[in-house]
C-alpha cells in the first residue's frame, strides 16, 4: 500500500509498466468534469472508474481485495477514509473471492485507517485488502485498474 500526493506520483512510475500512464492520466484528465462510470485509457488494461458516492462509515465499509487488478484510488472531492490490513492477515471470508467480480471480501476490523484527501492517492496492490468510502461524508473518486 502506498499513499501519497499526486505530485509525487514520479516516484512511483517505474513499479508497473503501466503506472506512468495511469498518472499522467490524473494529472491531465480534468477529473472534476468527466460523467461518472468507466473511462477506458489502455483498454481491460488499464481504466478509471468515475464516482461521486455517499460515505458508509467504518461498520459498513468491508474490506475486499482483488487479484487481477491494482487499484490506485485518487480522490477528487470531498475525503476518504479507507481501512487496511495485509489480505495476508485476514481470516474472517464472508465472500469467497469470485473470478467474474476480481474481488473477495472479509468482515475483519481494518489493521488501520487512512484520511485520503483531495489530490491523494493511495495504491493497493493485490496483498492488501482495502475498505473504501468510511467516510461519513460524499467522496468523488477516480479508481484506476490496472491490470495486474
Amino acid at each position: 500500500m502506498i499513499l501519497d500526493a499526486l505530485e509525487q506520483s514520479v516516484r512511483y512510475a517505474s513499479l508497473h509498466p503501466r503506472f506512468a500512464a495511469a498518472f499522467e492520466f490524473l494529472r491531465t484528465a480534468q477529473l472534476a468534469e468527466l460523467s461518472l462510470g468507466r473511462h477506458d485509457i489502455d483498454g481491460d488494461r488499464l481504466f478509471a472508474l468515475i464516482s461521486r458516492e455517499p460515505g458508509r462509515g467504518r461498520a459498513g465499509s468491508k474490506l475486499e481485495a482483488h487479484r487481477r487488478y491494482i487499484d490506485i484510488q485518487y480522490v477528487i472531492g470531498g475525503d476518504d477514509l479507507i481501512g487496511w490490513q495485509p489480505t495476508a492477515t485476514c481470516h474472517t471470508l464472508t465472500m469467497p473471492y469470485s473470478d467474474e467480480r476480481d474481488v473477495a471480501l472479509w468482515s475483519d476490523e481494518p489493521a488501520c485507517w487512512l484520511t485520503v484527501a483531495p489530490g491523494q492517492f493511495v495504491i493497493f496492490f493485490p496483498s492488501d485488502a482495502h475498505a473504501p468510502l468510511a467516510t461519513t461524508g460524499e467522496a468523488r473518486k477516480a479508481v484506476l485498474k490496472v491490470a495486474v
